[in-house]
């Protein structure tokens, strides 16, 4: 079967966010002032085949472990969809 698979990878919430800080300070130079926080991360969409969604998120999972996100740094989350 085909998947598609959405995946974001941020950084980890107790880690400064140097590019989500100067959005944020650059919104308020704009004279945004209603946004409290920015966090800028990546949004990876992937098509893969598997037999079956588990084995699709087993796949996904060995992917964002050892290649998509540094996990000293960065944390993931993903959602598998039938094509």
């Amino acid at each position: 079967m085909n998947y598609r698979a959405e995946i974001n990878v941020m950084p980890l919430k107790a880690l400064l966010d140097p590019q989500g800080k100067a959005v944020a300070k650059s919104l308020k130079n704009l004279e945004i002032s209603q946004i409290k926080d920015v966090r800028i991360g990546k949004h990876i969409t992937m098509h893969l085949k598997a037999e079956n969604e588990q084995e699709a998120k087993e796949k996904v999972e060995t992917v964002c472990k050892k290649l998509l996100a540094n996990p000293v740094m960065e944390y993931y989350e993903f959602s598998i969809y039938s094509e």
